[in-house]
């Protein structure tokens, strides 16, 4: 019986790039002259820390646009409160995602089976895996959940026959 699983994963090491280019970046570029704004990376954590809210948001940006061109997805990161730090500064922790959390799984269910396609969508772990009888009811189930507008990036993985 075909099947494939609908998950959420990003490359730590080309995540890791981006923030190593960042921070090059940052070190080169006039408005940060004399700055003590840090970008450092722990796991799938990323520790943002601004010498202001300007400043911060640029570096946001910046992170932004070296995840694009490594072809990474930007919705793969979540960002966290903006928080006072010691010295006038400002914190940010940005966490990268991976896994499908439980309320968009269960959602994401929900949403293959009220389409009524002839498909079974169960919740394994942090993923989802569909199953049916034809392949080109899988490949409806994909463009369904394509078409969702979720907010996450979704990969469509281990397609079986």
């Amino acid at each position: 019986m075909p099947s494939f699983d609908i998950a959420c994963e990003t490359d730590l090491q080309e995540v890791d790039n981006a923030v190593n280019q960042t921070i090059k970046e940052m070190e080169t570029r006039y408005d940060f002259k004399g700055s003590k704004s840090k970008l450092e990376r722990d796991g799938s954590t990323i520790t943002l820390t601004a010498d202001d809210d300007y400043k911060r948001e640029q570096v946001v940006d910046i992170l932004k646009a070296k995840l694009a061109r490594r072809q990474l997805d930007t919705r793969s990161l979540q960002y966290g409160k903006v928080e006072p730090a010691s010295g006038n500064m400002v914190r940010q922790l940005i966490t990268v995602r991976q896994g499908i959390d439980m309320d968009h799984c269960k959602q994401i269910v929900k949403l293959v089976k009220d389409a009524k396609l002839k498909v079974q969508a169960a919740i394994q772990g942090e993923q989802v895996r569909v199953t049916g009888k034809k392949r080109d009811d899988l490949q409806e189930a994909i463009t369904l959940v394509r078409g969702a507008g979720l907010e996450l990036p979704l990969q469509f993985i281990n397609f079986r026959e």
